[in-house]
């Protein structure tokens, strides 16, 4: 007959350097039927404070590990041991590789305000793929690209308890949820994109211009470094992307290639250069002169910054990072780019293996695809040739950066 369901005990040890750490304590039957004790030294108080849900997920984990051979205890886990053990294994510590920091953060915040709230004291036997429909049904409020992401959350847990051997299938499987989106996002027309050039700062200018024409996604854009510039090549190498201050890899293979680079953006990258204070090779190129140069700047501050100049240029759409993105992908398919060209251009991930193994667009047709648009924008003003840039009226923020 198995032994009963061990919740283990918690308590406080000194150690040898002095440090106090949590001391988890059980017995565990051996073959002779005898019980022994065992223990095992979770992690220092100070960064396990008592009651935060970082000790409460590894204590979790170990209780379900320590019953792992009392099937009965384990059919009636709840949604709430799940999720600890998840957190613990996939999220919290060293976790694979195959998760952003981004991504982890992400999964917590779909976990701590929508997930746990509704699901925490159901058992797993008794979570049903109608019940989860008629749930995501009743979240209405949000788009369908979030509760779809609400629904491959819930189908990773279950995955996991799968891995674990604590169910043979996965209810999330049959939950209908479209992600189809229900609104067009906001693009700027060049006219648009005119009309807020003149209004920007020149950090400001820069970074539009620069995520105008390429497409790099703002966490890729705020952790380049000069030497990731290649003036010889006229080309950007993508190699990390950064988010909340954290460096990590880009966000898919695709997005790892080279990016091309126009050479009216070469030129204001030039000048940005030599009025910064942070020029050296491994410098940030939008260095936070706040942060003495160790870190680049807070898209959400420059985010804002964005908005209201967009809003004094008179644009009442929605102004984001995201929104210049969106803009050169629309542009270009407007100008008759090969669809090829603009996918490896903004460097999507495409499920069509055998067009991406078998045809590859040149970089000459991806730099004159971009030159097509930056052209659009900067050389009727002026902006496009190095004449034009003597006569920039953009301001570089003194306090900031030495005015050239």
């Amino acid at each position: 007959m198995a032994h009963r369901y061990q919740q283990g005990s918690l308590i406080k040890v000194t150690r040898k350097s002095g440090d106090v750490a949590w001391l988890f304590r059980w017995r565990e039957r051996m073959p002779n039927r005898r019980p022994k004790e065992r223990k095992v030294v979770l992690g220092r108080v100070k960064d396990l404070p008592a009651n935060s849900s970082k000790l409460k997920n590894k204590l979790n984990s170990l209780r379900i590990q320590i019953n792992g051979d009392m099937p009965s205890e384990l059919s009636s886990l709840r949604m709430s041991d799940l999720i600890s053990h998840f957190q613990a294994k996939e999220l919290d510590g060293d976790v694979p590789e195959h998760r952003t920091y981004s991504t982890r953060q992400a999964y917590r915040s779909y976990l701590d305000n929508h997930i746990l709230p509704r699901w925490d004291a159901v058992m797993l036997r008794e979570v049903k793929a109608v019940h989860v429909e008629e749930w995501l049904r009743d979240l209405k409020p949000l788009a369908n690209g979030t509760r779809a992401k609400i629904r491959n959350i819930m189908s990773a847990l279950f995955t996991h308890a799968i891995r674990y051997g604590w169910m043979k299938e996965n209810p999330i499987r049959e939950v209908r949820q479209s992600a189809k989106r229900e609104t067009v996002p906001d693009v700027l027309s060049a006219e648009e994109i005119k009309a807020l050039l003149p209004r920007l700062e020149y950090r400001e200018l820069v970074l539009v211009l620069l995520d105008y024409a390429t497409g790099l996604r703002i966490g890729e854009l705020l952790a380049l470094k000069w030497h990731d510039i290649d003036s010889t090549a006229m080309q950007i190498n993508v190699c990390r992307s950064i988010f909340h201050q954290r460096i990590g890899d880009c966000k898919t293979e695709a997005s790892r290639k080279p990016v091309p680079l126009d050479s009216s953006i070469m030129l204001h990258l030039v000048q940005w250069r030599e009025g910064s204070r942070y020029s050296a090779p491994d410098d940030w190129v939008f260095a936070s002169p706040t942060m003495k140069g160790v870190q680049p700047y807070w898209p959400e501050n420059l985010r804002r910054i964005l908005q209201r100049k967009a809003k004094e240029a008179g644009i009442t759409k929605h102004v984001s990072w995201k929104t210049f993105r969106h803009g050169l992908s629309c542009l270009l398919i407007s100008q008759g780019e090969n669809p090829k060209v603009v996918q490896e251009l903004l460097r999507h991930a495409n499920s069509r293996i055998t067009l991406d193994v078998y045809s590859q667009a040149l970089s000459a047709e991806k730099r004159e695809a971009q030159s097509k648009v930056v052209r659009l924008v900067l050389e009727e003003d002026g902006f496009g040739s190095a004449e034009g840039l003597s006569s920039v009226p953009f301001r570089v923020p003194s306090e900031n950066y030495r005015v050239v």
